[in-house]
């Protein structure tokens, strides 16, 4: 379920708003140090309540997922995947000479999955966040997917007929 972040005026009392419900969070800068702990736990006692009422659950319902065809999509998605990396392999060899091949097949790998593939759980959660939106977070994947296709059709160059032995 999606929600929204508001930009409350600086030093206001931060609020959670459920449905037609306001609840009031505790700021705990604003509390003695014994009395912390347990203003946080009563705001999470009444939070739970409040998204219990408005149906929210718990956790998954593991009856309602369909495993054999989650596991089908994970396999397809990893076939995706090797069909890829195949042409990957035999462009980087192409685009180099021999004597920095290993390097230069090393390095643009290990930034694109390392930096970009890495990153991408990250990036994509702190998107969520930010906006509320549970979807906004593919826009991480689709712009790095989009800016490959820029960049592979403005530099890379054609490598037929290139001697790759030198």
């Amino acid at each position: 379920m999606n929600y929204e972040k508001e930009q409350a005026p600086i030093g206001a009392t931060p609020e959670v708003r459920i449905g037609d419900e306001v609840l009031i969070a505790p700021t705990p800068r604003r509390l003695a140090e014994a009395e912390r702990a347990p203003a946080i736990a009563a705001f999470q006692a009444e939070l739970r309540a409040a998204l219990d009422r408005h149906g929210y659950p718990q956790a998954a319902d593991d009856a309602a997922i369909n495993k054999p065809m989650v596991v089908a999509i994970l396999a397809l998605l990893v076939i995706y995947v090797t069909m890829v990396y195949g042409p990957i392999a035999a462009m980087l060899v192409e685009l180099f000479p021999a004597r920095i091949r290993y390097t230069s097949m090393s390095l643009p790998y290990h930034i694109g999955n390392g930096w970009f593939g890495g990153f991408l759980p990250t990036t994509s959660f702190a998107i969520v966040a930010a906006t509320g939106n549970i979807y906004y977070g593919l826009w991480y994947p689709i712009g790095i997917a989009l800016m490959t296709l820029v960049i592979g059709l403005l530099f890379l160059p054609e490598t037929y007929k290139r001697n790759i032995d030198t």
